[in-house]
């Protein structure tokens, strides 16, 4: 057992006020904790996880946060929160109720759990807020460690602003790259390989990054001893440790329940972040768990009786408690009142808040009560109504969801009679005012989205000819894009000294510097990291993955995280990150898979935009600098040695975003495909003219948006057929390329032919020339495809080839 030790270095003189403030805050935090999981045992919320036995040390960390540092956390940092000012009693609530509503919940309205923290970087009008004059916290998310990888970006970002000159309206994100990004995890979470991959990632960039762990020994029931090498991670990093003439972290150790040593650690590790853009890892020691994991279940399932007894006694608001009464700071008295005046506070708070959520919801329930009573009045199904208007009035804490469902039950009850337009239009505008809500803000809502951004067509001289590489159309074009917007940089695997491995870079490092124009190590989820980051902190990033398949390592921090972001934060935060990668055909499992299916629905909240060439590439990429919204742009790895012509207006042609383009018009079908595959599908549909039959290609070059203009079902209706051909495997892509065409653009009712796909094999590409060949669609594939389409059709005039 350890033993009790009260520190009495902290002198009552310059303390006590601070002292005294901080431990209302602390007992604040604890009783919210306390009540919160009340409130969903008795049914008024889902779920609680709450930060009980976390408070003092967040405390500590709270003094050193300074206007424009940035928090990367997770959804034990509630004390942290509230002692910045960026949490109120009755906005904790708020979100453990689910209330929509962005003034009175405004870390996410709603759309996560209590927990998940974010300040608002954006007005109203999507523009920036004034960073450097605020408190920052980027907004969280659930998954264990996900917070890491832009933690990285975040601290980045410093580095960037303080040795980067030139970058318009740079004072409104930092001053001289001063700002610390802090971040916290729990200990078991930094079992994940994302952690590693930061902690590597930061000691080698040596970014201003202060990382606290939050040490209670167990990860839910599941004890250190099973989650890390000699049950102490900063034992086991220690080779990060600094040296004279060495990169790496400074590490230090404290325990939880100490609040002057505590002080004292995050004051010297802010010191050291802040001033010479060192990491710092705080492993905060010795806490505490009060009442387990969540609210899900309690720590007395998993916990003995002598670890129990010790979390009781080294709980940290007692220790901070038993410090300031042997310091003479206040009496127990003193201190049993405050604690008093808290309990009374929080409770005010949580009425307050829970009132504000269910009012309005009851103001909806009476609302409809007396539609239901009118309408029952003159219904031949007025008994089954007034059953319905029963069950409503007995609901004490009605949902919407309640609510709907009855509305939408009375509705066919009553679907022949002549009465039913004020209910009808009642349950219309419902839906119409409440699933807003619910689905807002998935992309951005400003002006600066992507449909503002206007078609601007490259310019050529006088019979241009396609002479040049299409990778010299890319280089050229970032060279334009690197001088017109400074705060704009490129990083990834072999991106800076070579000038990426396929020469779409080269001489941008030799031109625009090393921060600029970056290698960075094989990591991509802090590739994605570091981008993020530094999109959040007003950078315009550009993150190289080098090859389409290793998109993978980095889909779960785009899918989770960026993705999610302005959805989460209802439009109130940004990160308007490019993501560069090339892939499609070439040769070998590795380096030509086409996992579409897979990225379009796991990163709703991303545009995927798939160039058929570089001129196109070059395109995007102007046009995605001039919106505020992140994208996957996919360049096609065959394609930087064929020839393209050169444009004149490098940096200023904009591939427009979400409108298909068609290649070659025709009468008998339509072809639709993007990318490396329409070189096959030219080629077949020469060969098919020559056998009688008038194709029509449509290059989608988008996939997220999809076709705005719906012009696919416009070719339909003059061809009535349709083939998808698609490089991903069957029921991948084309199979949403296919649901948007039938079903969005309603294109069946033209269709005299059946839809069809042809798409890859189901496995991946085997190796070599071959593997392609047998693996993916060939020309002779579509060619045959279209062939036995018009076979079906009019087989006297085509007759079968086999």
């Amino acid at each position: 057992m350890i033993q009790e030790k009260v520190n009495t270095s902290l002198t009552f003189e310059d303390f006590k006020t601070e002292v005294l403030n901080d431990y209302k805050i602390a007992i604040i935090s604890r009783e919210c904790s306390l009540l919160g999981r009340k409130e969903v045992l008795t049914g008024k919320a889902k779920f609680g996880i709450f930060g009980d036995g976390k408070e003092v040390p967040q405390l500590a960390m709270a003094k050193c946060f300074k206007n424009g540092d940035f928090r990367s956390g997770y959804y034990r940092d509630q004390t942290f929160m509230m002692a910045i000012g960026e949490l109120t009693i009755e906005q904790f609530f708020a979100g453990l109720y689910g209330n929509t509503d962005i003034d009175l919940e405004p870390m996410s309205a709603g759309r996560q759990m209590g927990g998940h923290f974010v300040t608002h970087s954006l007005n109203e009008d999507g523009s920036w807020k004034n960073l450097t004059q605020q408190k920052n916290s980027s907004a969280d998310i659930s998954p264990t460690a996900g917070q890491m990888p832009r933690l990285l970006g975040l601290a980045q970002a410093s580095k960037i602003y303080r040795n980067v000159p030139g970058i318009p309206n740079a004072d409104q994100f930092s001053i001289n790259g001063n700002e610390i990004a802090w971040g916290t995890i729990g200990n078991a979470s930094t079992s994940e390989g994302v952690f590693f991959e930061t902690i590597n990632a930061a000691g080698v960039l040596q970014v201003p990054m202060v990382m606290s762990v939050w040490d209670d020994e167990y990860g839910i029931s599941v004890h250190a001893r099973h989650q890390t090498t000699k049950e102490n991670i900063s034992e086991i990093l220690k080779g990060y440790q600094k040296e004279e003439d060495t990169n790496g972290f400074e590490i230090f150790t404290v325990k939880g329940w100490d609040y002057v040593d505590l002080i004292a650690t995050y004051e010297k590790a802010a010191e050291i972040a802040r001033e010479n853009h060192i990491p710092v890892l705080i492993h905060v020691n010795q806490l505490t768990q009060p009442q387990g994991h969540s609210s899900s279940g309690s720590h007395e399932r998993y916990k003995n009786a002598a670890r129990l007894a010790w979390e009781k006694e080294f709980d940290c608001i007692r220790q901070m408690k038993l410090w300031m009464i042997a310091i003479n700071i206040a009496s127990p008295e003193e201190l049993d009142a405050i604690d008093l005046d808290a309990k009374k506070e929080v409770f005010e708070g949580k009425k307050v808040a829970w009132n504000a959520f269910i009012n309005p919801i009851i103001d909806e329930q009476n609302e409809l009560i007396s539609i239901l009573e009118r309408v029952s009045a003159t219904s031949a199904k007025k008994d089954e109504i007034l059953k319905n208007i029963s069950s409503l009035k007995s609901i004490k804490s009605p949902l919407k969801k309640e609510i709907m469902i009855i509305a939408r039950k009375s509705l066919r009850l009553i679907i022949s009679e002549s009465d039913k337009a004020e209910l009808s239009d009642w349950i219309t505008n419902y839906i119409k005012k409440t699933q807003p809500k619910f689905s807002s803000n998935l992309f951005s809502e400003s002006d600066k989205n992507i449909f503002s951004v206007k078609k601007v067509l490259p310019e050529y001289p006088n019979n241009a000819i396609a002479d040049t590489d299409g990778r010299m159309i890319l280089r050229d074009n970032f060279d334009a894009l690197f001088s017109k917007y400074p705060e704009t940089l490129i990083f990834g695997e072999d991106a800076g000294n070579i000038g990426d491995v396929n020469q779409g870079l080269e001489g941008m490092q030799e031109k625009y510097g090393e921060l600029r124009v970056a290698d960075v190590g094989i990591r991509e989820a802090t590739i994605l990291g570091q981008g993020i980051g530094m999109a959040l902190r007003g950078l315009r990033p550009i993150a190289e993955i080098q090859y389409l398949d290793y998109l993978l390592y980095a889909i779960q921090i785009m899918s989770d995280d960026l993705a999610t972001l302005q959805y989460r934060t209802v439009g109130k935060q940004k990160a308007p990150l490019i993501i560069r990668t090339r892939g499609h055909r070439l040769e070998g499992i590795w380096h030509s898979g086409s996992p579409m299916g897979m990225i379009i629905n796991a990163i709703r909240g991303i545009h995927v935009l798939v160039p058929r060439n570089m001129t196109q590439a070059a395109g995007f990429y102007n046009s995605l600098l001039e919106s505020d919204e992140p994208a996957l742009v996919i360049e096609c790895l065959n394609g930087y040695r064929l020839k393209e012509k050169m444009p004149l207006n490098y940096g200023e042609f904009k591939t427009p975003i979400g409108v298909v383009e068609t290649l070659r018009k025709g009468t008998d079908i339509t072809l639709v495909s993007y990318g490396s595959t329409l070189r096959l599908v030219e080629q077949a549909a020469k060969e098919l003219f020559e056998a009688g039959i008038d194709c029509e290609i449509i290059d989608l070059q988008s996939l997220l948006p999809f076709d705005i203009n719906h012009d696919i079902v416009k070719s339909i209706t003059k061809t009535n057929r349709l083939l998808i051909i698609d490089e991903d495997v069957p029921g991948g892509a084309a199979a949403y390329i296919l649901q948007q065409i039938i079903e969005e653009q309603n294109a069946y009712i033209h269709l005299d032919s059946k839809p069809q796909t042809l798409t890859a094999k189901a496995h991946r590409p085997a190796y070599g020339t071959d593997g392609d060949y047998f693996s993916k669609p060939s020309a002779e594939d579509i060619y045959e495809k279209v062939y036995e389409m018009m076979n079906e059709v009019n087989p006297s005039k085509f007759p079968s080839l086999y």
